[in-house]
């Protein structure tokens, strides 16, 4: 079966959580295998990585930036980038924040695993259950891109 990651840092009060768990219920829906990874319990094992066939990618919203553990995952990518497996991925982008989401001018950093799907999807504060209904269509698009 080929294998979905959605990858995300959440804490404190589990907003981009529960983002990731939506995205993560699209793609399901599309007959992936998914495997939720949040950074802030454990650092994510970079030479899993080749395993999967397309990524999501959360977070939240810290001093205008990405997410410390997400700003490792693109340290430990951009080390093995050049191996089979690391590049050329479809991949989505989510985010949450508290007031003014500036880290939406950051997202780009996460282009250089492979082709972005769709838009990424914001939330200010915990996500409504619209935002969800995004979250889950854009898991459902980007699982579209398996074949």
């Amino acid at each position: 079966m080929k294998k979905a990651l959605v990858l995300f840092h959440s804490q404190q009060y589990g907003n981009t959580e529960l983002m990731a768990r939506a995205i993560g219920e699209g793609l399901g829906e599309t007959g992936l295998e998914v495997v939720l990874h949040n950074t802030n319990d454990l650092r994510f094992d970079i030479e899993d990585f080749p395993q999967y066939e397309c990524v999501a990618l959360g977070t939240p919203d810290y001093f205008s930036y990405i997410a410390g553990t997400m700003k490792t995952f693109m340290d430990d990518w951009y080390l093995n980038r050049n191996e089979p497996g690391y590049s050329g991925k479809p991949y989505v982008v989510f985010y949450t924040h508290g007031g003014g989401g500036r880290v939406r001018d950051h997202l780009d950093l996460f282009s250089r695993v492979g082709d972005q799907v769709g838009q990424a999807v914001e939330s200010r504060g915990k996500p409504t259950k619209s935002v969800l209904e995004k979250c889950r269509e854009l898991g459902k698009e980007l699982g579209k891109t398996v074949r």
